[in-house]
């Protein structure tokens, strides 16, 4: 998977995980190891992290809008 594909991936999915750990209800260990296996794997690709991040404020959309043609697009200054 290209790296500024899965960093939109990964960062759409951590706030369902935060999210979930919040919840009252459940055991949420399955979530907790996620959590920490997807922060580890963000931290791998700090260059399409800052390329979605900066998508998104440029955009004024959340992440969880974003798609990756959106994050070229801003890359390539087309936006």
């Amino acid at each position: 998977m290209e790296p500024r594909s899965e960093a939109l991936r990964l960062l759409q999915r951590q706030p369902e995980l935060e999210a979930r750990m919040r919840n009252p209800v459940g055991i949420r260990i399955n979530e907790k190891r996620e959590i920490f296996e997807l922060r580890s794997r963000l931290e791998k690709y700090p260059a399409p992290v800052g390329a979605v991040l900066e998508a998104a404020r440029r955009l004024h959309r959340p992440v969880a809008a974003l798609s990756t043609k959106d994050v070229e697009m801003v890359e390539e200054g087309i936006r």
